[in-house]
C-alpha cells in the first residue's frame, strides 16, 4: 500500500517507475543475442513459427513469442523491432500491409517494404488461401455467386476478415452480397457452424477442420481472392545479424506442400499435439513426450510456474503503479470539490475503453510489445477503484479530527499523512482489493500481445476450440484471484484489528464537500 505525502511527490514517483520499467523494457527489446520469432493468434502460424524457430536454434538463441494478434499487431511489433521475423502469407502482405488496391508483383513489394526496413523471403511452399464454407448439405451453394440473393443465411465471420482490405467489404461488392456478418473469433466458428449457429464462416483453404467437419469450401468463380502463398517477413538487419540461422531458415524454401500442411494443421487442431512437436514430427527430430488430453495434466504442464510468475509480475506492478497514479488523484479528487467529476469521470472513462483496441493503440505508441503496453493498460484499468475509495475514504474522515489537528497546528499535509490517510486506509485498501481481484481476469488480455500469464493458454485454446486449455488457463487465474481477495480480506481484518485496540476518539459528524 502506498500512503504518499502529496500529489506533486506521488507524480515524481509515477515519474521514476515509468522510467525504470521503460529501460527494462528497452533492455530487454533491445536483446541483440537472441532472434525473436513472432506468430498469429491461428494454429497453422503456430506451427509454422515453431517450425522456424526449431530449424534456427541450434545456430543462434532463440524467442518464439507466440500468439500475438491479428495481423496489424504483428507488423507493430516487426516494425517496433521487438520481433524479427514470423510466417506471413503473400495477398496479406500486398492488400493488408502495403494497401494496394490490385495486386502487385512481388518486386515492387520488396521495394516498398524495403523503404520500411522489412524484406519478404523463403517462400515455404503452399498456397493458403482465404475461402468462404458451408456445411456440406445437399441444398448448400457450391460458389460464391451463389450466396447473392440468399438472404436468409446467417454469415459468421473473424473480426480481421470483416475488417481487412482483402475481405468482407470488397468480397460483398464484386459479388453483390448484401448480408450483414457477424463478428465471430475464427477458432469457435467450425462448431458454431456445425450447431446451426451460423451459415457461412470464412476459412484457410489448408485448415484440417474443413474436412473433419464435412464442410464444402465455395468456389471463388469471380476470382476475387489473390494467392496467399506462405513466406517470412522479415527485419532487413535479422539476416545480418544471425547468418547461419538465417541460412538454416532459408532451406525451408518450398519445403512445405500443402499436404503437409493440412496434415500439421491436424495433428494440433484435432489430435490435440502441442504445437512444438507437430513441427519437430514435421522436421524427423526424435520425437516428444505424448500430449496429455486430461484437464488436470494441461492444468499442471511444464510451464505452469513460468505461467504464474509473469501473470503475478503483471498483476503486481500495474496494481502498484495504479496506487501511485490513483491515490493522489484521489486525494486531489477529496481536496478540490471543483475537480471531484473530472477526476472520477476521466477514470471511469477510461475503464470503458476495450482491452484489444487500447493495446492495439499502445503498441505503436510505445514501440514494443509485451510488459510496457500491458502494463500501461492494466494500470488504466485499475485506476477507477483506488481513486473512488481513496477520494469516498477521505470524505469520511470526521471533521471534528480535522479541525482538532489545525488547532495544533498541523500543516494540511502533515494531516494527510498522520491522520485522514491512516483513518481512510481501510476503504483505501478495498477500492485496491477491487483493482487487484480485477488486474487477476484483466492480465489474460496480455498473452494476445507477447506479455504471457495464464492467457497464454487462453489464446492457444481459442486457436484450436479446445475447452480443455481454455480451462487451464481460465481456472489458475479464477484460483489466483481468490487468492487474491484473501490476502486483501486478512490485509483489511489487520487494520480493523488494529483500529479497534486503540482508543476511539469522539468525533464530530462526517464533514460535506
Amino acid at each position: 500500500m502506498f500512503v504518499l505525502n502529496s500529489v506533486p511527490g506521488g507524480v515524481q514517483a509515477l515519474r521514476r517507475c515509468l522510467a525504470a520499467l521503460a529501460l527494462l523494457c528497452a533492455g530487454a527489446a533491445a536483446a541483440a543475442d537472441t532472434l525473436h520469432i513472432g506468430s498469429k493468434r491461428f494454429a497453422e502460424s503456430y506451427i509454422l513459427g515453431e517450425i522456424v524457430r526449431q530449424v534456427a536454434e541450434p545456430h543462434a538463441k532463440v524467442e518464439h513469442l507466440q500468439g500475438l494478434g491479428n495481423t496489424a499487431i504483428v507488423l507493430a511489433a516487426l516494425q517496433a523491432g521487438r520481433i524479427d521475423v514470423y510466417p506471413e502469407y503473400v495477398g496479406t502482405i500486398d492488400l493488408e500491409i502495403l494497401k494496394h488496391r490490385q495486386p502487385a508483383s512481388m518486386g515492387q513489394m520488396r521495394r516498398e517494404l524495403a523503404a520500411m526496413g522489412l524484406g519478404v523471403a523463403v517462400p515455404l511452399g503452399f498456397n493458403n488461401t482465404y475461402a468462404l464454407a458451408v456445411r456440406g448439405d445437399a441444398d448448400a451453394p457450391r460458389t460464391l455467386s451463389e450466396l447473392a440473393g440468399r438472404n436468409q443465411l446467417k454469415f459468421g465471420l473473424s473480426h480481421e476478415f470483416i475488417g481487412r482490405v482483402d475481405g468482407w467489404r470488397g468480397l460483398a461488392q464484386r459479388y453483390g452480397l448484401a448480408q450483414r456478418p457477424e463478428g465471430l473469433d475464427h477458432g469457435i466458428a467450425y462448431e458454431a457452424l456445425q450447431r446451426k449457429q451460423v451459415d457461412v464462416i470464412d476459412v484457410y483453404s489448408t485448415e484440417a477442420r474443413i474436412g473433419h467437419y464435412g464442410l464444402r469450401v465455395l468456389e471463388d468463380d469471380r476470382h476475387y481472392f489473390p494467392r496467399y502463398d506462405a513466406v517470412l517477413l522479415y527485419r532487413l538487419d535479422a539476416a545480418q545479424r544471425f547468418p547461419a540461422a538465417w541460412r538454416a531458415i532459408s532451406g525451408l524454401e518450398g519445403r512445405i506442400s500443402e499436404k503437409d500442411m493440412i496434415a500439421m494443421n491436424a495433428a494440433a487442431e484435432i489430435d490435440g499435439k502441442r504445437f512444438e512437436r507437430v513441427a519437430s514430427d514435421w522436421l524427423g527430430a526424435a520425437p516428444s513426450k505424448a500430449p496429455r488430453h486430461n484437464l488436470l495434466a494441461k492444468i499442471f504442464d511444464q510451464d505452469l510456474a513460468r505461467l504464474t510468475r509473469q501473470h503475478l509480475t503483471l498483476v503486481l506492478l500495474s496494481v502498484a503503479l495504479a496506487c501511485v497514479v490513483g491515490v493522489p488523484l484521489g486525494v486531489l479528487a477529496a481536496a478540490r470539490p471543483r475537480l471531484r467529476q473530472s477526476v472520477l469521470g476521466m477514470a471511469g472513462m477510461l475503464q470503458t475503453v476495450p482491452s484489444l483496441a487500447l493495446l492495439a493503440l499502445l503498441i505503436p505508441l510505445l514501440g514494443t510489445i509485451g510488459t510496457a503496453p500491458a502494463l500501461v493498460a492494466l494500470v488504466v484499468y485499475a485506476l477507477l477503484p483506488i481513486v473512488r475509495n481513496t477520494c469516498t475514504g477521505l470524505l469520511q474522515v470526521p471533521e471534528g479530527l480535522t479541525l482538532a489537528a489545525q488547532a495544533l497546528g498541523l500543516r494540511p499535509a502533515q494531516r494527510l499523512v498522520h491522520i485522514e490517510l491512516p483513518l481512510a486506509l481501510p476503504v483505501i485498501l478495498a477500492g485496491v482489493k477491487t483493482a487487484a481481484v480485477m488486474s487477476v481476469g484483466t492480465a489474460t488480455i496480455a498473452a494476445f500481445i507477447g506479455a504471457g500469464g495464464y492467457g497464454e493458454r487462453i489464446t492457444i485454446g481459442l486457436a484450436l476450440n479446445d475447452h480443455g486449455m481454455l480451462l487451464a488457463g481460465a481456472i489458475p487465474a479464477a484460483l489466483l484471484a481468490l487468492l487474491t481477495q484473501g490476502v486483501f480480506e486478512l490485509l483489511e481484518w489487520a487494520v480493523m484489528r488494529r483500529r479497534q485496540l486503540r482508543p476511539a476518539p469522539t468525533a464530530a459528524p462526517a464533514r460535506r464537500r
